[in-house]
């Protein structure tokens, strides 16, 4: 978001004003979130980019549909905008789009028999095995062992014994955070066959860096702005480059699935102000419910029309 509102006001800003961020550390805490969004609602804002956590989303989005500010939550739960919440928009795929393209995944390399192990309290990792487990007959998928943990486990050894013995294909990780990283570490030494699937939380210098060499021959899951050095020539990877090679030149390492949704929703907000005509709530929201903008995300539709697709399924 820094580097986004840094290339607006270099720019002249948006509508020959500049662009002033102020932060909050909510400290991964739903409590602290709530407590950081309490701070700032009164500073004058235009609108309030939201938390990665999704339970530290979850607890702001109520906040942000009653004070009626424009919010763009960074978390993919899905519980956010179903229902629909008209003052609150999600930066990155909910958690039910990544789990249907695994299953897409899954069909398209004749998988059909997979392990499951989700994070009971995190409402990312709850909200993608509930997509998963009600999509998975769609694309012939079985899920043939669940597991369930919690953010604190630190011994997964027990998982890996009940996948072992279950004849899945495949082993599918729902979580984030330091559960992420200690699964990886301890799966290079378990021995355990079952390759190893990981989401988007895992997408990320953060989880990278510790894991090292035990992320060898693991399946991560991300959006498109991950893989920009790889896609051809045209207005995706010219807004994704349009971050990446600043991003990279000044924290010195590609920009991981967090920093490509706080770019995003930044590039979101400006256009929607610009549509507005000025800071006015009410007026940003129509905005952001009729607008649609290529971003390093991909192509980020209105809320209004995320309405009509979960509609139509």
């Amino acid at each position: 978001m820094e580097l986004a509102a840094e290339q607006v006001n270099a720019q002249g800003g948006v509508l020959g004003r500049k662009i002033q961020l102020v932060s909050r550390d909510d400290k991964t805490l739903p409590d602290q979130a709530v407590l950081a969004f309490n701070d700032i609602k009164g500073k004058d804002l235009a609108a309030v980019i939201g938390p990665v956590f999704s339970n530290s989303g979850l607890a702001i989005e109520p906040l942000a549909q009653r004070q009626r500010i424009p919010y763009l939550s960074l978390a993919p739960a899905d519980e956010q905008v179903k229902p629909i919440r008209p003052y609150v928009f999600v930066t990155p795929a909910l958690s039910a789009m990544y789990a249907e393209r695994f299953l897409q995944y899954f069909q398209a390399r004749h998988i059909t028999r997979i392990a499951s192990a989700y994070d009971t309290k995190s409402g990312y990792a709850v909200a993608g095995h509930a997509a998963m487990m009600r999509l998975a007959g769609k694309y012939g998928v079985q899920v043939v062992r669940d597991e369930q943990y919690e953010t604190t486990t630190s011994d997964f050894s027990p998982i890996f014994t009940h996948v072992r013995s279950s004849g899945a294909q495949a082993f599918l990780f729902w979580g984030s955070g330091a559960p992420g990283v200690i699964v990886t570490k301890q799966y290079a030494t378990s021995g355990l066959k079952v390759p190893l699937m990981l989401t988007a939380s895992q997408a990320s210098k953060l989880w990278l860096g510790p894991v090292g060499k035990a992320a060898e021959g693991l399946t991560v899951q991300s959006a498109i702005g991950v893989v920009g050095d790889y896609l051809p020539a045209g207005p995706q990877k010219q807004i994704i480059d349009q971050m990446a090679g600043p991003y990279k030149q000044k924290y010195g390492y590609p920009p991981p699935q967090f920093a490509q949704d706080g770019y995003s929703a930044a590039l979101l907000l400006f256009e929607a102000i610009r549509k507005a005509g000025g800071t006015d709530h009410a007026k940003i929201q129509k905005a952001l419910e009729t607008m649609s903008l290529v971003t390093p995300n991909g192509t980020d539709w209105a809320q209004a029309e995320l309405a009509k697709t979960v509609a139509a399924e």
